[in-house]
C-alpha cells in the first residue's frame, strides 16, 4: 500500500478455494505413470497409462472437449488438437513432454508455450487452455503420488501436491483425495515445543486439538470447514476446504484501499460469522485480514473466517494474552493478561479490520516514535486523516468509532454491529445471503433457515502481524 501499507507481513493464505470439483471415480490403475487432475468440475481426471495422449475438440482425441465441458463461446477458442502429452525414456530415467498444437495457446503455470513448441512437464505443473486463467489440469507424475514423509493414514487417502503456505505452527499443502479427486488444503500442525526468535511456543496436543474441536463444531457458510483429520503422536493433519481468492490482506494491499460497497459486502459476512461464533460461545481472539479468506478474485465474493488456533469456548472470563498486537483490544494488553476480558475483544478486532479496509492502513502503528503501540491501543489513540477518509461515509466512520471504543462495556456488541445503520443496506444483504447460500451447497436443514445464522430466523431485525 505504498507509504501507508499495513504493518503486517504479507503471508500466504492457509487455504485456497477449488472450482467446485465433484468426482466419484476411484483411480487405482497400477500401470499409471502420471495423472492429469481436473481442476474444473465439468472435466474428468485422466489416469495416464499410454505413452501419448491428445486433447482437443476432435472426436478422435483421447480427451475430446465439447459443450458438456465448456460453454459454446469458450469451445470456439479450443483448437481441434490443442495439446499432446507424452512419456519418453531418457536413458534409465523417464521424461514427460507437452507439445502445444493450438492457435490460442496452451499455458503451463501461466506461461504460454506457443504452437509447435515442446516443454518438459513436471509434477504440480498447471495446464491452462486458450488463456492463462482457464486452468483445466494439474499434472502429477506417479513418483509424486506418495511420500514417505507422511503417515500411511495420509498417503493411503491423499496425494500431496504443492505447498500453499507456512506459518509458525506448520505448513499448508494442496492435496487431492484419491477416492474422489476432490481438492483440499492440508494443514500440518506439530505437537511439540517450537522456538521462534528466542520465544517458545508450546504446541501441546491439547492446544493443537483445540482448533480441531472448534472447527468440527461449526457449520456456517462464512467459516472454513474441516473435511477430515489424521491425528498422530507428533502431528495433526487437518484437511480443510480450499479457497482460491487469497487473503483479505492481499486484496487490500493490491487495491491500496477498498471501495465502500466492496468493503461493506466483505465486512458484513465477517460480522455474521463472528455473530455465529459468539452465539456458540466461541471467541476467535485472532481476527485479522490474513485470517479472512476469499472464494475468488471477484469483487463480490464469499469470505471465510479461518485459523482458529487461538480460539476458545468461553466458560469464564479470559485472561491469556494472545492474538496479534496490532488487532488486540486494550483489555487484552492491560495488566499483561492479569486482568480479564470477554468476547468484546473480537468486536475491537472487527473495528481494526474495517478501518484497514476503508483506508488501506492500520489505526495503530509501531512506527509512532512518540507513543508506543500498546499505549496507542490502551488509550484508543487513532484518527481519520482527511486525505484517506474524504470519500468514506459518516455512517462507516461512526461504526468504526463504536467498535474501537476502549471500554469494552461501552463498546458496541456484535449484534449491535449487525444492526448498525451502515449495514442496513438491503441490496448488499441480498448479495451476501445469495453468496452464503451458494457457498453452503444446500446444508440448511429446511427452507425456513437463515443463511446469516444457519438456524431458525431471528426476531425481525431492522433493515494486519
Amino acid at each position: 500500500m505504498n507509504n501507508k501499507a499495513m504493518d503486517v507481513p504479507n503471508s500466504l493464505p492457509d487455504t485456497q478455494q477449488s472450482d467446485g470439483i465433484n468426482y466419484s471415480q476411484d483411480i487405482v490403475d497400477n500401470n499409471s505413470w502420471g495423472r492429469l487432475y481436473a481442476t474444473r468440475k465439468q472435466f474428468t481426471t485422466i489416469e495416464l497409462t499410454k505413452d501419448e495422449y491428445t486433447v482437443g475438440r476432435l472426436p478422435n482425441c483421447d480427451v475430446t472437449i465439447t459443450e458438456r465441458e465448456v460453454k459454446k463461446e469458450v469451445l470456439t477458442t479450443i483448437s481441434k488438437l490443442h495439446f499432446k502429452i507424452r512419456k519418453t525414456k531418457v536413458g534409465d530415467a523417464q521424461a514427460v513432454y507437452l507439445e502445444d498444437c493450438s492457435f490460442n495457446g496452451t499455458f503451463v503455470n501461466g506461461e504460454k508455450i506457443g504452437k509447435g513448441r515442446v516443454i518438459v512437464l513436471q509434477s504440480n505443473d498447471q495446464i491452462s487452455l486458450a488463456a492463462a486463467p482457464f486452468r483445466v489440469y494439474l499434472f502429477m507424475s506417479a513418483s509424486s503420488y506418495d511420500s514417505l514423509d507422511y503417515p500411511e493414514a495420509v498417503r493411503s487417502r491423499y496425494v500431496i501436491s504443492r505447498k500453499l503456505g507456512a506459518g509458525a505452527c506448520g505448513e499448508v499443502f494442496l492435496v487431492f483425495e484419491k477416492k474422489t479427486c476432490n481438492r483440499f488444503a492440508m494443514k500440518v500442525v506439530e505437537k511439540k515445543r517450537l522456538t521462534k526468535g528466542g520465544r517458545h511456543l508450546l504446541l501441546d496436543p491439547e492446544k493443537v486439538m483445540n482448533e480441531v474441536k472448534i472447527l468440527t463444531s461449526l457449520k456456517h457458510p462464512c467459516i472454513i470447514t474441516i473435511h477430515d483429520i489424521v491425528d498422530t503422536s507428533n502431528k495433526v493433519y487437518m484437511f480443510l476446504e480450499l479457497m482460491e481468492g487469497g487473503e483479505l490482506f492481499d486484496r487490500i494491499t493490491k487495491k491500496e484501499q477498498l471501495g465502500e460497497p466492496e468493503a461493506k459486502l466483505i465486512f458484513y459476512q465477517i460480522v455474521v460469522a463472528v455473530q455465529y461464533l459468539h452465539s456458540k460461545g466461541i471467541t476467535h481472539r485472532d481476527l485479522k485480514p490474513e485470517n479472512i479468506l476469499l472464494s475468488s478474485d471477484k469483487e463480490e465474493t464469499l469470505i471465510k473466517v479461518s485459523d482458529f488456533g487461538l480460539s476458545r469456548f468461553v466458560t469464564s472470563e479470559m485472561t491469556t494474552v494472545c492474538g496479534t498486537p496490532l488487532y488486540a483490544a486494550p483489555e487484552v494488553l492491560v495488566k499483561n493478561g492479569r486482568g480479564g476480558y470477554t468476547m468484546q475483544v473480537d468486536v475491537w478486532s472487527l473495528g481494526v479490520i474495517l478501518y484497514a479496509c476503508l483506508s488501506g492502513y492500520l489505526p495503530f502503528s509501531p512506527d509512532n516514535k512518540k507513543v508506543p503501540l500498546k499505549e496507542q491501543i490502551r488509550k484508543g489513540n487513532y484518527s481519520f486523516p482527511i486525505q484517506y477518509w474524504r470519500g468514506v461515509s459518516p455512517e462507516a466512520i461512526d461504526l468504526i468509532k463504536k467498535m474501537l471504543t476502549v471500554d469494552p462495556i461501552q463498546r458496541i456488541t456484535v449484534d449491535g454491529v449487525v444492526n448498525h445503520l451502515w449495514l442496513q443496506d438491503e441490496l448488499m444483504r441480498k448479495k451476501a445471503e445469495n453468496l452464503m447460500r451458494e457457498g453452503l451447497h444446500g446444508i440448511w436443514p429446511d427452507e425456513n433457515s437463515d443463511p446469516v445464522t444457519c438456524g431458525p430466523h431471528l426476531a425481525k431485525r431492522p433493515r494486519l502481524d
